[in-house]
């Protein structure tokens, strides 16, 4: 029975990763829109409609109403090209490279974007299996079943909301920060080597490429959000991860900067330890609460309004006060050291100020702010994108 169940459990979890979503949601549309092709068109195999269907069905409904069409665009503009060509010209070497041309040039012309190539491909493959201009219609009918079916299945069929992967990655991100930060608490009181301080600090830049992927992951969840049908904030839910991303982000330079301190001191005190016992305990204390704070904060922006939200939120501002209180100590600590022992007091001064960079970048009410400051900018920006809009939304409600 356990050998039964494990394989569906791993098939429930994978079919929620937007891939696998993907891959089943563009099958599923292709094969609906031929099974309408071939009893619309004339044509015995009807390619051309899944083959639009394919493009126009994204991951996200806003994905698919936005570069959906223009995708829908390039097609039909490249099928119009192959009928013109088919009837005046044929296929020769030399009108092959005359209709690449022609496609390229004229798909910027009709504001496709980044899908300006597509428009070439569509004239080529029309072309290719096309010679004479009645049937070539039938092409651009098929073009037209594919971006209806393809539209029809994300909007009668919506995709689901990908916010819980994209905070799966901003944790195991936290959780990376954290493991840094940790590193970096067990290093200050003991004599480290050069090259164990230089692993450090390929670590931490090695969280750059962590912060692109989480940031990819993010702007898909982001779009998930917009013009869905399920999600009733998804405004706030789009800054909250946004405003938590970023502040995440400028930490993991700051981390980034402060393992390069460690890493400047170790050359500098290559015989001895990096600080005295008591400073060293006192900045240890200082780096373990950051550390738990980092974790806590990404549980926090990922959480929804609940008790673990709720929980998290306490267990960041403890931290915070406990760092803060042990930041305090350490540079207490550190300033009459310096005054007896002033050598590299530079790189000490930096790593407290690094300290204090990550600490403001984690507050509460900092954060807060942050988020009124960009729900206030961005309904303004609505407002002044659709006056409109914003004069009806007020009159419907009274205000």
């Amino acid at each position: 029975m356990v050998e039964i169940v494990k394989p569906l459990t791993v098939l429930a979890r994978r079919s929620r990763e937007p891939v696998v979503a993907q891959t089943v949601r563009s099958t599923a549309a292709a094969v609906i829109s031929y099974v309408v092709a071939l009893n619309l068109s004339r044509e015995p195999a009807p390619l051309t409609a899944p083959l639009t269907a394919l493009l126009v069905v994204q991951v996200t409904l806003y994905s698919t109403l936005t570069t959906g069409i223009r995708r829908v665009n390039s097609v039909v503009a490249g099928v119009l090209i192959a009928i013109g060509f088919s009837v005046l010209v044929g296929l020769t070497w030399w009108s092959l490279g005359l209709i690449i041309f022609a496609s390229l040039v004229i798909g910027h012309f009709v504001r496709v974007d980044e899908f300006v190539p597509e428009v070439a491909i569509s004239a080529m493959l029309v072309l290719g299996v096309t010679r004479v201009a009645e049937t070539a219609w039938d092409r651009v009918l098929e073009t037209l079943i594919g971006a209806v079916v393809g539209l029809l299945f994300n909007v009668l069929l919506v995709p689901p909301v990908w916010v819980e992967p994209a905070g799966q990655a901003i944790q195991e991100m936290a959780r990376r920060m954290r493991r840094l930060l940790e590193h970096m608490a067990t290093a200050v009181g003991r004599h480290i080597p050069v090259e164990e301080a230089a692993a450090r600090l390929y670590e931490a830049r090695r969280l750059d490429h962590d912060i692109t992927q989480v940031d990819a992951s993010l702007r898909q969840a982001e779009d998930s959000l917009r013009l869905n049908p399920r999600v009733r904030e998804g405004l706030l839910s789009r800054i909250v991860l946004r405003t938590g991303l970023d502040a995440l982000e400028i930490s993991a330079v700051v981390l980034r900067v402060m393992s390069r301190t460690l890493t400047d001191l170790a050359k500098e005190r290559s015989e001895e330890t990096l600080f005295p016992p008591e400073v060293a305990v006192a900045l240890e204390d200082v780096l373990g609460h950051l550390a738990r704070a980092v974790e806590s904060f990404a549980v926090l922006i990922t959480s929804q309004v609940s008790a673990s939200a709720e929980a998290a939120e306490n267990r960041l501002a403890e931290d915070l006060a406990a760092a803060r209180t042990g930041r305090d100590r350490a540079a207490a600590l550190l300033l009459s050291r310096v005054r007896e022992h002033p050598r590299q007091w530079q790189l000490q001064g930096a790593l407290l100020a690094e300290m204090d960079r990550v600490l403001a970048e984690l507050d509460v009410e900092q954060r807060s702010a942050r988020l009124w400051e960009e729900l206030d900018r961005r309904s303004r920006e609505l407002r002044e994108r659709y006056p409109k809009l914003h004069r009806l939304r007020r009159l419907l409600t009274g205000r």
